[in-house]
């Protein structure tokens, strides 16, 4: 599992770790040591491994957060590198196995899309527009189509996971608990969204189902970010008054600016069509046990 000190990978450890021998590629194993939620073999690089003849499943989940920083080509370079990069490596060491992992799932990202406003959008749905998340994820999915003459290869289109222990919703928490909160842009664009437990359940699902290609990871049911905003600040009992202009959003974060104002309204299909249910479809339910729990 490489990102396996992340926010995604560490709560499926916690809901599915015990059933799996699992080796964690980490920065810092001592750091990883020290918050990891299940004891797993951590490791700082794959060169002891000439192949993977040893593991049953590879899970890819590493990669630089598109919101750490401000989007230079510096940090464009650096985001890309986290992925492409280490993929590659991942790819070559699966090529090289005599025995290769029944499976290969790599992430990506609901991004390849780009802006469809309304339209909803599903695994078949073309790219529109051009923007670097579209070039981020198109080249980190056909690097990871590469092993699939050799294994099962699954792309997570992932969108916006909720988790108050990080990601989005834990940094808009702060301002929303303090009656701070308010639509993004015209606040009309779509977001695809996922709570965090069906995410990893989701993941779980597809190590044992026979899907390939690419998955939307999100709940059945998107929703603008005017209706997110209010469902969010309800279930607080906040009010949302201070909206923020696009203008605003890209004057503060440039281009990474597009990250919140994009409309991508995306649907599981594949996952709904293999019978995959999920527990908080609606945003409603998804902020009650996340915020119940938190607050």
């Amino acid at each position: 599992m490489t990102g396996a000190s992340g926010l995604i990978a560490q709560h499926w450890l916690s809901m599915f770790g015990k059933e799996y021998e699992v080796t964690g590629l980490t920065r810092n194993v001592d750091s990883a040591k020290s918050h990891s939620v299940e004891p797993i073999t951590w490791i700082e690089s794959l060169d002891r491994y000439p192949n993977f003849d040893d593991f049953d499943v590879v899970l890819n989940l590493a990669g630089e957060s598109l919101a750490a920083k401000r989007w230079s080509d510096t940090q464009k370079q650096e985001i890309r590198q986290s992925r492409w990069a280490l993929t590659k490596i991942l790819v070559s060491k699966i090529k090289a196995s005599q025995r290769p992992p029944s499976v290969f799932i790599s992430g990506s990202a609901v991004g390849i899309y780009g802006d469809h406003r309304s339209v909803v959008i599903d695994e078949l749905s073309q790219p529109s527009g051009e923007s670097f998340g579209q070039e981020l994820c198109a080249q980190w999915e056909s690097i990871a189509l590469q092993a699939q003459e050799f294994t099962r290869v699954v792309l997570l289109r992932t969108g916006i996971v909720l988790s108050t222990k990080g990601g989005a919703l834990a940094q808009m928490l702060p301002p929303f608990k303090f009656g701070m909160g308010g639509v993004m842009g015209n606040g009309e664009h779509y977001m695809p969204w996922i709570h965090i437990d069906d995410m990893a359940r989701a993941i779980e699902f597809l190590l044992t189902k026979n899907l390939s290609g690419p998955v939307n990871v999100t709940s059945p049911e998107p929703m603008t970010n005017r209706e997110f905003t209010q469902a969010l600040a309800s279930t607080l009992h906040r009010p949302a008054f201070f909206p923020m202009p696009a203008l605003a959003l890209r004057l503060l974060f440039g281009e990474m600016s597009q990250l919140l104002t994009l409309s991508q309204r995306v649907v599981p299909q594949r996952l709904s069509q293999e019978g995959f249910e999920f527990q908080y479809p609606s945003l409603s339910s998804a902020f009650q046990q996340l915020l119940n729990e938190a607050w």
